[in-house]
């Protein structure tokens, strides 16, 4: 897979994908990365990519034409690629984005600036993504978080290959994932469930289980679809609503 972004600060991509798991998946070839400078397409001395907006307002616009041509020239060498934009209008991000993000051979993120950009660049887009609803100073630290939220998906990226299936907001689950623990077994008073413990996985996968349940019914109700559970866990999932107890990272033993 090749991830590129376009961006007027090309250079702050390569620091973080270089490092840690992204930096090991890359060098081992399970994704490629080009960062491209917006300023790359313009014709002026001063390479400039904004201007401001028609009708007056605060601050400067990206302009179309860089945009454009740039989605020219990058698209004449290869397969076209998937084009994401950032904007608060977007929809939001979440993992089944992520998911079919994974399914692309080519993705092409570009990284607002300023106060926008000019609203003819949407029609570009095969996505427009929200992280939230907060503002960033750019489209960068965006593009960093879907360049990691789909790499990991890819095939060697993680060190086991169940560990993207478990996760929070999975396909395989939908729910968030369950509460875990490491040594010591015990620690100011706080102990890890027996269960754990117990070696006997047929319970150790139960208990994981009902923990999800009982996490995601208290953080992300939404996210609970009644029609998959049991009677134990619909019992569960129930119990916890109706208590109307925020959570605290506890789990059921």
């Amino acid at each position: 897979m090749l991830f590129e972004t376009l961006s007027v600060i090309p250079e702050v991509f390569d620091p973080y994908l270089d490092a840690s798991i992204m930096g090991r998946a890359r060098r081992a070839g399970v994704f490629d990365f080009l960062s491209h400078d917006l300023r790359d397409w313009t014709h002026d001395r001063h390479r400039t990519v904004d201007d401001a907006p028609f009708g007056g307002g605060q601050g400067m616009l990206m302009k179309p034409a860089p945009v454009f041509e740039a989605l020219d020239d990058l698209s004449s060498r290869g397969p076209r690629p998937h084009v994401v934009f950032f904007s608060p209008c977007g929809v939001p991000y979440d993992q089944r984005a992520a998911e079919r993000l994974a399914r692309e051979e080519r993705v092409l993120l570009v990284c607002g600036r300023y106060e926008g950009m000019d609203e003819r660049v949407y029609a570009l887009a095969d996505d427009v993504f929200s992280l939230g609803d907060y503002v960033l100073t750019g489209g960068e630290l965006a593009a960093l978080v879907v360049m990691d939220s789909v790499a990991r998906l890819l095939p060697g990226a993680l060190g086991d290959e169940m560990s993207a299936v478990d996760e929070s907001f999975s396909a395989e689950t939908g729910l968030l994932e369950y509460a875990q623990y490491t040594r010591p077994s015990s620690y100011r008073g706080m102990d890890v469930p027996e269960v754990l413990l117990s070696g006997d996985h047929a319970r150790v996968d139960r208990w994981r289980r009902l923990s999800s349940l009982e996490r995601t019914a208290r953080w992300r109700p939404d996210l609970i679809d009644e029609r998959r559970l049991d009677d134990e866990e619909l019992a569960l999932v129930r119990s916890v609503l109706e208590s109307g107890e925020v959570g605290n990272g506890s789990s059921r033993a």
